[in-house]
């Protein structure tokens, strides 16, 4: 893990707003110090969960720049720059570079589907434009095309593309990848953290992570140790909470209310179409906390 530049335990932070849809800079700044402080080596600026849809790309910019001042060298921080333009990608890449971006998540390019061969050369024009270690995002339930294993193989062959980040969901290849390539492999899904640890993912880059990250930190040690036992009682407890945010409507909506909850954000406004949610979903979210420990 010595050489791994993007940390292990990583959230793909919020990126909090006031009432009025403006982003909260000074929110952003005083969450990623929390996290900082709570277990991570790791943040993800500008991800799904940051609402990336739906900020400009200077507002993505200064979104990296203010984590990055928060802190420091504290923690290594990653911009996601992927869209479905390659040479939109490319200018943001190097420019979330130029603001002190350590690392870049980029996601399969999605809409357009392009061809397997398309969706490595979109990669390997990214990771050279932009010389940092890049991480691919593989989610095929929000691009519409997956990541194939010979895809995969041959972007393990491009020198600045180290890590997938998985959020397909096949263990099996998963682990067919990580044995054949010098990949890092990511949990993308919080539901199956403990999983790709215990197959010999190197990290996770969770939404629950917000509010869990020392419980992340402390089931990563377990597996290190080889305590099972203990890392599937820390999954086991974090059961309700995960399935509360992650399974009652959309993440970036259940983790914003969740934080709003604990006092982390002042609001839990969303950009259109993602709407906050109704009083149910509040009340379940609620108790999946405490059931948790996170009331």
């Amino acid at each position: 893990m010595s050489d791994n530049p993007f940390g292990r335990v990583i959230t793909a932070m919020v990126t909090p707003m006031h009432d009025d849809g403006s982003i909260d800079f000074d929110g952003l700044q005083r969450l990623a110090v929390h996290l900082a402080d709570h277990g991570h080596d790791g943040l993800l600026v500008n991800g799904t969960t940051g609402e990336s849809a739906t900020t400009t790309d200077e507002e993505d910019y200064d979104a990296v720049a203010a984590v990055v001042e928060a802190v420091g060298d504290r923690v290594a921080v990653m911009a996601g720059c992927g869209t479905n333009d390659t040479e939109h990608s490319i200018r943001a890449a190097t420019e979330m570079v130029k603001r002190g971006a350590d690392t870049l998540l980029v996601v399969t390019p999605y809409y357009n589907k392009p061809t397997q061969h398309g969706i490595v050369e979109h990669f390997r024009m990214i990771a050279d434009a932009a010389g940092r270690p890049v991480m691919a995002y593989d989610i095929p339930g929000r691009t519409g095309t997956a990541l194939a294993t010979d895809t995969i193989r041959r972007l393990a062959e491009i020198p600045e593309l180290r890590a997938v980040k998985d959020a397909k969901g096949d263990l099996f290849e998963a682990s067919r990848l990580m044995a054949e390539t010098d990949l890092l492999w990511f949990s993308g899904d919080d539901v199956l953290n403990l999983a790709f640890l215990a197959l010999g993912a190197t990290g996770v880059v969770s939404v629950v992570g917000h509010v869990a990250g020392d419980d992340y930190r402390a089931m990563i040690d377990a597996v290190d140790a080889g305590d099972l036992p203990r890392a599937r009682e820390i999954h086991t407890r974090l059961i309700p909470a995960v399935d509360a945010i992650m399974h009652t409507s959309q993440g970036a909506i259940q983790i914003k209310a969740a934080l709003k909850m604990q006092g982390l954000i002042d609001s839990d406004r969303l950009r259109m179409p993602l709407l906050q949610g109704p009083p149910e979903h509040l009340d379940r979210l609620r108790e999946g906390l405490a059931a948790s420990g996170f009331a």
